[in-house]
């Protein structure tokens, strides 16, 4: 009996964490969806981009990054990495995710985000241990937003000038979940 690769599984995909070695798959993957990702995100597009990224999720305090890969063939789809985690009373991380161009629009995200809840809200040494997960997305990101609220995010303001995007301060609207409300 061989051991699954993955932290969590769903039908179609599975997560596992970044390893230095999937440099040149993340690369081509981030570099073939450069369309769908602008002007919204602008994940690491080079192997001196990656090393750097991905060392920070690996070995990085505060953060937990996880590719989300096809089952069956471990293609990876995308990403999805847990920011600014506070523990201590606030328990607490944001969100940042992306699909790649041959992923997107199949369902696939719908999927692995309910699964980065699970691992993010159970309890420490099953998971994370976290209590709020939250999402700032930029108001005219349609599929963004689209994707938390369908995993059950509520929206919880605007924040202007939020984030330093693309050359300039972007507003973002914030989505929100806490463990134990009910999801879809």
């Amino acid at each position: 009996m061989s051991m699954s690769p993955y932290l969590r599984e769903g039908d179609r995909v599975g997560l596992r964490p970044f390893r230095l070695a999937d440099g040149p798959e993340f690369t081509d993957r981030v570099r073939e969806s450069r369309d769908l990702h602008r002007p919204w995100l602008f994940p690491p597009a080079t192997i001196e981009e990656y090393e750097p990224y991905a060392a920070g999720l690996i070995d990085g305090e505060g953060r937990a990054g996880f590719l989300v890969c096809e089952r069956g063939t471990g293609a990876v789809a995308g990403f999805v990495n847990i920011n600014n985690i506070v523990h201590g009373a606030f328990r607490c991380g944001a969100l940042g995710y992306g699909a790649f161009a041959h992923a997107a629009g199949r369902g696939l995200f719908h999927e692995a985000l309910r699964l980065v809840l699970a691992h993010a809200f159970a309890p420490a040494g099953q998971g994370l241990g976290l209590h709020r997960l939250e999402a700032n997305i930029q108001p005219g990101n349609t599929a963004s937003i689209a994707l938390v609220r369908g995993a059950g995010f509520r929206l919880e303001g605007l924040s202007p000038d939020f984030l330093h995007v693309d050359g300039a301060w972007r507003d973002h609207e914030r989505w929100a979940v806490t463990a134990g409300m009910p999801l879809p």
